[in-house]
């Protein structure tokens, strides 16, 4: 789909003669945004899905720091995990980092939504379920994790809203409107070819009067012209 709205841009800039003095710039603005579009996401989305990466591997390396203080990974793997109670486990803070993480990577480096409404699900969710967490659970009694690690959760989730709601598709839709822009200019432009020739082009100089003059006298004086 890409190649072919690329290939179509670049055969409409063709069509209205982009050969004139003042097409160049609009040409390699043309192409620069075309080879953007040929990546398989722009920058500032995969900017954004890097944050998200990175927000699932912070949360998991808290939560694996988290599990070695209190006594061990296998032990406590076996009391968070394997019996999990709501009101002592930060299991469950674990599995909303991939739920955000599945979720966005889905929807916005996927299937490259240009909305906000996934990433609305996954922070609402996340806000709902760690202030829940917070009032009813006892997270707050087991040392330094039991605050850490529901504040940089929620944190996280908004940073990525921030994110997307305010960089990736403000500067996405301003980069489709530029192109836009330009590609109805390029509609409107003149058609700027090489005309017809003119008579001028074809001028030769007068014969000189001396010549005139000596062809004269050649078709008068038979003699002279036979010598």
């Amino acid at each position: 789909m890409d190649s072919q709205c690329s290939g179509s841009a670049s055969s409409r800039l063709t069509s209205k003669g982009l050969g004139s003095a003042g097409a160049t710039p609009v040409s390699v603005r043309v192409e620069s945004y075309e080879a953007g579009e040929k990546k398989c996401i722009s920058d500032v989305r995969r900017t954004f899905c890097l944050f998200v990466t990175f927000d699932l591997l912070f949360v998991t390396l808290l939560w694996i720091i988290e599990l070695n203080v209190n006594g061990g990974i296998q032990k406590q793997l076996e009391i968070e995990v394997l019996h999990y109670d709501y009101h002592a486990s930060f299991f469950d803070i674990f599995l909303l980092a991939v739920f955000r993480f599945a979720v966005l990577i889905l929807a916005y480096a996927v299937c490259k939504l240009r909305h906000w409404w996934a990433i609305a699900i996954t922070t609402a969710a996340s806000c709902a379920f760690l202030i829940a967490k917070v009032i009813l659970s006892k997270l707050l009694s087991q040392g330094a994790f039991g605050y850490l690690l529901p504040i940089i959760s929620f944190v996280l989730a908004w940073i990525e809203t921030w994110l997307l709601d305010f960089k990736v598709l403000p500067q996405e839709a301003e980069d489709e409107n530029r192109f836009q822009s330009i590609m109805d200019a390029t509609d409107r432009a003149p058609l700027i070819g090489p005309g017809p020739l003119s008579d001028g082009q074809f001028y030769s100089p007068p014969e000189s009067l001396a010549d005139s003059d000596e062809e004269l006298d050649d078709k008068h004086d038979p003699v002279k012209g036979l010598i």
